[in-house]
């Protein structure tokens, strides 16, 4: 499995609780993918969002934010974890 960043550049209306209910409806589909949605970070003034993801592929990663809530990232960059 691979680890990626992807980042959401300029989310509209970006709300501490909306990132929060994005990210649960990621948890409730990504078993299905073989994804696992590890954490998130966002700027609300800015409206980006950061998520860390376990996925076999770069296109599992994007189907689960796709059935989830369509909100795609703008960025999909593969990570290795340092020490």
């Amino acid at each position: 499995m691979a680890l990626y960043i992807d980042i959401h550049h300029h989310v509209e209306g970006l709300t501490k609780e909306a990132v929060a209910g994005a990210h649960q409806r990621d948890l409730e589909v990504q078993e299905k993918y073989g994804v696992d949605c590890q954490r998130y970070w966002f700027n609300e003034a800015e409206g980006k969002v950061f998520c860390l993801i376990e996925a076999p592929s770069k296109e599992a990663a994007e189907a689960v934010h796709r059935e989830a809530h369509g909100l795609l990232a703008d960025e999909l960059i593969e990570v290795k974890e340092g020490a």
